[in-house]
């Protein structure tokens, strides 16, 4: 029988979510432990809030967020936003989830420190500001119906 993989280190993801939450300048209000994860919740000025859920592996710690459900018919001009936004940013992208919602995810090596953890979720802040009104209004925008 082999042996079980090491637990994964989460102290450095827990460290920088007590630092956001310390801060008074961050935008992060709210988190909270749920089962083997953290919901970090942001206020955003295009939004209310954008909630991150980080997971810690043992390679890597993800984020994804939730930005906008699944369009009610395909959206060709809401995807080439999302993919024209990766094109721009380093650790986080756009990405649909299974029901076709459009998400968020980014990834750091486990052995990220406070300041890649922050930039990730920086990273994820800034393309919620300047993707999520551009996406509604694609995504969202009303069709003409033919007769």
């Amino acid at each position: 029988m082999s042996p079980l993989p090491p637990e994964p280190d989460r102290s450095t993801l827990e460290a920088a979510i007590s630092r956001w939450l310390d801060d008074p300048e961050s935008d992060v209000v709210y988190a909270e432990k749920v089962e083997d994860r953290w919901a970090v919740r942001m206020r955003q000025t295009v939004r209310d809030a954008t909630t991150v859920w980080w997971d810690t592996g043992d390679y890597t710690i993800s984020a994804e967020a939730y930005v906008l459900p699944a369009p009610p018919e395909p959206s060709p001009e809401a995807y080439r936003l999302a993919l024209l936004r990766n094109h721009a940013t380093w650790r986080a992208r756009f990405a649909l989830d299974a029901e076709g919602a459009f998400v968020i995810r980014g990834r750091v090596d486990a052995s990220a420190t406070f300041e890649e953890l922050d930039l990730l979720l920086g990273e994820i802040y800034l393309l919620v500001e300047t993707t999520f009104r551009p996406l509604v209004a694609l995504a969202f925008q009303e069709r003409e119906k033919t007769p």
